[in-house]
């Protein structure tokens, strides 16, 4: 059984996330997904939705076997019990997959890191594009 885990913020839940887990899921037999706390979020705007409503709308996903909230601590720690045979990015994921790869043999965790190559292509396929839009008309 090949076990496929996913990671991201998944903020304004949208058909691009969706594209996404479908293609991660494809990849495997089980899709773990860890759902960013909103303290790691470091990289971008802090998310609209708390992270527990964003953990149980991705929970509600057909594709999703499991989700849980990532560690506060060391985003490494949830993968040592998940152990997934494939860590699936998004296209505009900011992980390097060979130093990732790299950490995660260096905990014992002989994963393969895979990109997903590309969005789902649509107006409103990003957090932002959906913030801009609602922006555009009720701003």
């Amino acid at each position: 059984m090949t076990r496929i885990l996913a990671t991201g913020t998944f903020d304004l839940l949208h058909p691009g996330h969706v594209y996404f887990l479908n293609r991660a899921r494809s990849l495997g037999d089980e899709l773990y997904v860890i759902v960013a706390r909103d303290s790691n979020i470091t990289h971008k705007l802090k998310p609209i939705v708390p992270e527990e409503q964003r953990l149980e709308m991705v929970s509600a996903l057909g594709m999703v076997n499991f989700a849980l909230l990532g560690s506060e601590n060391d985003i490494f720690e949830p993968l040592i019990e998940i152990r997934p045979d494939i860590v699936a990015l998004g296209y505009d994921q900011h992980f390097d997959i060979e130093e990732l790869e790299s950490e995660l043999k260096k905990r014992g965790l002989p994963s393969k890191v895979f990109r997903v190559p590309l969005s789902k292509e649509c107006p409103l396929c990003s957090s932002g594009a959906i913030i801009k839009e609602v922006l555009k008309r009720y701003g």
